[in-house]
């Protein structure tokens, strides 16, 4: 069964990409047939932590139709089982998507065949990598124990749910009116939270009440906590949890934690992924822990989502 795995941060930095790679590997290692996908359009170097040569063309042949089929750029690896898309940062207009061209490559996406397809997202809030993001209801969130990482972390979460819901109902619809007005007001502080929208769309509709609350219930993001120092920066990344479950409303499971190492590094000077040139190391057996969690997880479906263009008049015309 395919799976799919989005993989963001809140903010640059985090170690996401090297995660992303290093993933890669540990699946592809365990017998699963694995698709790497370079999705952070504006700064794409999943190549780099691969250790595989820029010379292959990129995502950007497939936006500016120079090729037909998003297939026809898979990259076989020296790595039995992994194969790798390479994202096009050098082709102008690659991160700026319009809706409908997202959408093709969403799909596209989604058409793939493997046992798991690992999504390389940019850094940051913007509706392209949210709209990648909710592809799956299980994406991985990567942030570090610091205050910055996991006020960013939450603030990619809230923006994502408000994503996910507006695009819950149809356009023009006033279950979408609702969401736009009561969000757009500041939610921390006070006691407006998604769960609070809930109730205000069940007063229009009992329905949309129901159906945004199953929305919320099963989104069900997962988070990994990075370059940890020493175990006291599990105490900080709870944090994130916390204030995710109180004015969010979602739940969330931490499925690894990895404590920084310099090996990794010199792992990207060496143009080698940590988990191959030290298997043993503290590094590579928590990636294990957690490639053993993804698997165990398993499958789950996309959220049921309406399509959304709000975006599109935002944006230049790149096809």
């Amino acid at each position: 069964m395919k799976t799919i795995i989005p993989i963001a941060s809140g903010k640059g930095g985090v170690g996401k990409t090297i995660f992303t790679a290093n993933l890669a590997v540990t699946l592809a290692k365990m017998g699963k047939t694995v698709i790497a996908i370079d999705l952070d359009l504006g700064s794409s170097n999943l190549h780099t932590c691969l250790g595989i040569k820029n010379r292959h063309p990129g995502i950007g042949n497939f936006i500016y139709k120079k090729e037909v089929t998003l297939e026809s750029l898979v990259v076989k690896t020296d790595i039995d089982r992994l194969y790798f898309i390479p994202g096009d940062s050098l082709i102008p207009g690659t991160a700026n998507l319009q809706y409908f061209v997202k959408k093709k490559l969403i799909r596209s996406i989604q058409n793939l065949v493997a046992d798991y397809i690992l999504l390389d997202l940019g850094a940051g809030t913007s509706y392209n990598i949210i709209d990648f993001f909710l592809i799956s209801k299980t994406g991985l969130i990567v942030t570090t124990p610091e205050t910055t990482s996991i006020l960013s972390a939450y603030a990619f979460l809230k923006t994502t749910m408000f994503r996910m819901l507006m695009r819950s109902f149809p356009a023009k619809s006033k279950e979408r009116e609702i969401i736009h007005n009561l969000l757009t007001d500041r939610m921390e502080g006070t006691d407006i939270s998604f769960i609070t929208l809930t109730e205000a769309l069940g007063n229009i509709n009992p329905d949309s009440g129901a159906f945004s609350l199953k929305q919320i219930n099963n989104f069900y993001p997962r988070v990994v906590l990075n370059i940890g120092r020493n175990k006291q920066a599990i105490n900080i990344g709870s944090k994130l949890r916390q204030i995710c479950k109180k004015n969010i409303g979602i739940n969330m499971e931490y499925i690894g934690f990895i404590e920084y190492t310099e090996q990794v590094s010199e792992s990207i000077i060496n143009r080698k992924t940590l988990v191959l040139t030290n298997p043993n190391s503290q590094f590579a057996r928590a990636l294990r822990k957690i490639a053993e969690n993804i698997v165990q997880i398993g499958y789950i479906d996309k959220p049921v989502l309406y399509d959304s263009d709000e975006d599109i008049n935002n944006l230049g015309n790149f096809v």
